[in-house]
């Protein structure tokens, strides 16, 4: 097994990739049927899979869009009659970094956050390869005692269009943190039902992230920052957090600098655009959280 890291060079692909194209992803019917253990193998046994309950792409897989078929990168489907095999006492996914990009976030995260279940989402194919590449080099590099914390066990990557199926992977309220981190800013008019921070999909955020989850966003466009603000402070779920209450937040230096898009415009010399929001109580809802 290689131990050495994929080189960025040979992983470039295009900046963004259109959300409502018909991408060659297979993906689960909901949350229960995903097995992680393709994943994070250090928390979860291997299922058997005989009855397959995944809903498969509408196209055959073509060599161009392969990826890799290591742990990482395997598709992840759990069989109907095999869900016990799933420890019930596993921890679940409580960080999603959509739109994942080149893996920095996870990377800068995974040892703070050692026994916290971290994914990725990335729709392009490249990027997710070399991701899942990155991060299965990283685990056998760290491997030993003398490895970093959590030897990088807690993250993964899957290829997917968190768009569309973000509740077939996550259960009501399994979040804690949600990160869209240097998104697409699709500047022309006709393009803003593309964007990744609207009305539509804020109620799907607003299912899967727990009260009190955090929503982190930051971008180098001041028209995108000024609609995503907007709009997530028009949700009645949501309300922002000052600033000096981020101040004291582990997570915001590496939301600010830990990703390959925040490097390049620190390089350039960019201004960068941090906007945070908590999940509040549905006042209409009676609260079962303690």
């Amino acid at each position: 097994m290689t131990t050495k890291l994929p080189r960025k060079r040979f992983y470039r692909q295009r900046a963004h990739a259109n959300p409502f194209s018909d991408h060659q992803l297979d993906y689960p019917v909901c949350p229960s049927q995903m097995d992680w253990s393709k994943h994070y193998p250090k928390y979860y046994a291997p299922v058997e899979t005989d009855n397959i309950a995944i809903v498969p792409s509408k196209r055959p897989h073509s060599p161009a869009t392969s990826v890799s078929a290591d742990a990482l990168t395997a598709a992840c489907t759990v069989p109907v009659d095999n869900f016990s095999k799933t420890s019930e006492d596993a921890p679940k996914v409580e960080f999603a970094d959509l739109g994942c990009g080149y893996g920095g976030l996870l990377v800068g995260l995974a040892p703070i956050f050692p026994e916290t279940l971290m994914l990725g989402m990335e729709i392009r194919v490249k990027v997710q390869d070399y991701v899942a590449k990155r991060i299965h080099a990283l685990r056998i590099q760290n491997s030993g005692p003398e490895g970093v914390t959590g030897g990088y066990q807690n993250i993964s990557i899957i290829r997917m269009n968190a768009m569309k199926f973000l509740p077939n992977f996550f259960e009501k309220g399994q979040l804690s943190k949600l990160f869209f981190l240097f998104p697409d800013p699709h500047f022309k008019k006709k393009k803003h039902k593309a964007r990744i921070i609207s009305p539509t999909l804020l109620a799907e955020y607003a299912y899967v992230l727990r009260e009190g989850g955090i929503i982190y966003t930051i971008t180098d466009v001041k028209a995108l920052h000024e609609w995503m603000v907007k709009h997530l402070t028009a949700h009645p779920l949501f309300e922002l957090i000052p600033e000096e209450e981020l101040a004291t937040d582990p997570v915001i230096p590496h939301v600010r600098e830990s990703t390959e898009e925040g490097k390049k415009v620190a390089r350039n010399e960019g201004d960068k655009f941090l906007a945070c929001f908590r999940r509040v109580a549905d006042p209409l809802v009676p609260s079962t959280q303690a």
